[in-house]
């Protein structure tokens, strides 16, 4: 109190802004990941120094076949972008059906949704692989059909299931006075859909389908089964070539895992940013 007045209070714990919790805790678990491959690369060295062997180092192969390496990788992000683009488009109308007003049809989506969903991906893309013809014909023109289109095809399905179910939340997250106050401005179902519902589920749907597309990235090394030469494939290829080094093999998978870890791993902290930051609530 000075002069007669009273010193307003503005520190109180209760008018005190809620802060969210601190992002460090999750860059400190990635520094174990990146410490962990680090000590496995940099031990394998001493590892192979040990046997007094002439040959070249695991850095060495490493950096002699690392084009080779992040071209495969490369390869890898390309059918998961693809894959993303194509099951987004796709899910984006299989969400929507689920929210037909024709029950029959809502239904048909809703099973066709939870089939792909429930699906074991590896057994999608087997699906993908050996029941799409390797080549159409279009009259007299013969359109060749590449494995890894196929395999595109067969990463697509469970992203469009998935995206299905991210849609349809979404949508259905919306307050119904939403679709009131549409209705009393005489829009049609259709134009409260895409001019008013689905802008608002953009930042509803971004995180979860961010989150998605990481593990699709993830995933894309099951093409290696199938025999798509992607980063996993030429890894194994690399280390036949090199004669099948047993100290080569920890290193050399390590630098695949290190490179799907710098790249996934901004998308997670990317993901949980924008759900702190639009921290939507219905």
């Amino acid at each position: 109190m000075t002069e007669g007045r009273i010193k307003p209070m503005t520190d109180l714990a209760v008018l005190l802004p809620v802060r969210p919790p601190s992002v460090p805790a999750l860059r400190f678990r990635a520094w174990h990941g990146l410490a962990l491959i680090a000590a496995v690369l940099l031990f394998a060295p001493a590892a192979g120094a040990q046997t007094g062997s002439e040959e070249l180092s695991i850095v060495g192969v490493i950096i002699k076949w690392m084009p080779l390496l992040l071209t495969g990788f490369g390869f890898n992000l390309l059918i998961s972008v693809l894959s993303m683009a194509l099951g987004t488009i796709v899910g984006l109308g299989l969400g929507l059906l689920q929210l037909s007003e024709f029950h029959w049809l809502s239904r048909c989506a809703w099973v066709l949704t939870q089939f792909f969903r429930n699906a074991p991906w590896l057994v999608l893309l087997f699906f993908a692989m050996y029941l799409i013809p390797y080549q159409f014909r279009i009259g007299d023109v013969t359109v060749p059909f590449p494995d890894w289109v196929k395999a595109v095809i067969g990463f697509a399905l469970p992203v469009m299931a998935n995206v299905a179910e991210i849609v349809r939340g979404a949508v259905q997250s919306i307050s119904s006075g939403q679709w009131e106050a549409a209705d009393s401005l005489a829009f049609t179902r259709r134009q409260t859909m895409w001019m008013i519902i689905l802008p608002q589920c953009v930042k509803r749907m971004l995180p979860p389908w961010m989150n998605l597309y990481s593990l699709v990235t993830m995933a894309t090394v099951l093409a290696s089964v199938v025999g798509i030469n992607e980063m996993l494939t030429l890894t194994a290829q690399v280390h036949n070539a090199e004669g099948g080094r047993t100290d080569l093999l920890a290193p050399l998978y390590a630098f695949a895992l290190l490179c799907f870890f710098i790249y996934c791993y901004p998308i997670n902290l990317w993901t949980v940013r924008l759900e702190r930051r639009f921290n939507v609530k219905s």
